[in-house]
């Protein structure tokens, strides 16, 4: 696969997690956050299993001691980074969780560069900021003073960092790409399932009336949106990604205009081009370089 259609399936990846924020606004209102990862995510387990299977028969090399320890680290920062989000999502605004967790675009070729001992195109910093900047504008430009909430979601932005990093490390370490999808959605799903009904009032009418919005976080969003994220990341350096993963928040933008009639004014407008232009340079530029270099 060549990097420009890794680069194209992490932005479906990003539209399909940005409609995904409808489904889990939506959701709250009709069981807690622990419960609504835990099934989200155990559903996507399920959906991805089969094609795990065949990925394992076409493999020829085992896994090794290292290998599995780092595809249980990354699941259990995945777990940790949606549950972080979810319950912080809980206790602050939709602009400030917006701004907060777009701080992850910025940490990621910190750590990228720690993890593959070499720093990243140049043209990365620039764009990942121009990304922060548009995903701050997008929320509308303001910033409540920060509480709880708000610690929760800047915490998950770290742990989103070390998870597409690791994920980069780990896919071209394995070339298991949907082994580690269903290992870090088991995971998750087992453990936060196991909190919802430990901490949460769940009951199976809450499930039923919240399922519109399970089987699209959890078949889709999960089971299609980190699938197509980690295959994706074999090819795509791990700054990249996460400049392009940034868009999740345009699209978010787009789907609470046509599903819950928000609207963007012309600060919220100029947030979605500034993130529409980080993408364009993260994937045009690197490929204009190649080009006048060529003979």
């Amino acid at each position: 696969m060549t990097r420009v259609r890794a680069n194209l399936l992490l932005l479906v990846a990003a539209f399909i997690w940005g409609n995904a924020f409808v489904a889990q606004a939506t959701a709250m209102d009709k069981m807690g956050p622990y419960a609504f990862v835990g099934v989200r995510f155990l559903l996507s387990a399920i959906a991805v299993l089969p094609f795990a299977l065949l990925e394992r028969r076409r493999g020829d090399t085992p896994l090794s001691a290292a290998d599995r320890w780092l595809i249980l680290l990354i699941g259990i920062v995945f777990l940790l980074g949606n549950v972080l989000q979810q319950v912080g999502i809980k206790h602050t605004t939709v602009t400030n969780a917006g701004f907060l967790t777009g701080l992850y675009v910025v940490m990621v070729p910190f750590m990228a560069w720690a993890a593959f001992r070499m720093p990243p195109n140049p043209i990365v910093w620039p764009a990942a900021m121009l990304s922060i900047f548009g995903t701050f504008l997008l929320g509308g430009g303001g910033f409540d003073p920060p509480g709880p909430g708000d610690l929760l979601v800047v915490s998950s932005a770290v742990l989103w960092a070390v998870h597409v990093t690791a994920v980069g490390v780990a896919v071209m370490r394995t070339s298991r790409p949907l082994l580690i999808s269903v290992a870090q959605f088991a995971l998750c799903g087992i453990l936060s399932l196991a909190a919802g009904i430990w901490l949460e009032p769940l009951s199976m009418a809450a499930v039923v009336a919240a399922l519109p919005e399970l089987l699209y976080a959890g078949l889709v969003s999960g089971g299609i949106g980190f699938t197509l994220q980690v295959i994706a990341q074999r090819w795509a350096p791990p700054a990249d990604a996460a400049v392009i993963l940034s868009a999740e928040a345009l699209f978010a933008a787009l789907a609470g205009g046509v599903l819950l009639g928000e609207r963007l004014g012309l600060v919220g407008w100029s947030g979605a081009a500034s993130i529409f232009c980080a993408i364009l340079i993260v994937q045009l530029v690197p490929l204009m370089r190649l080009r006048a270099s060529a003979p």
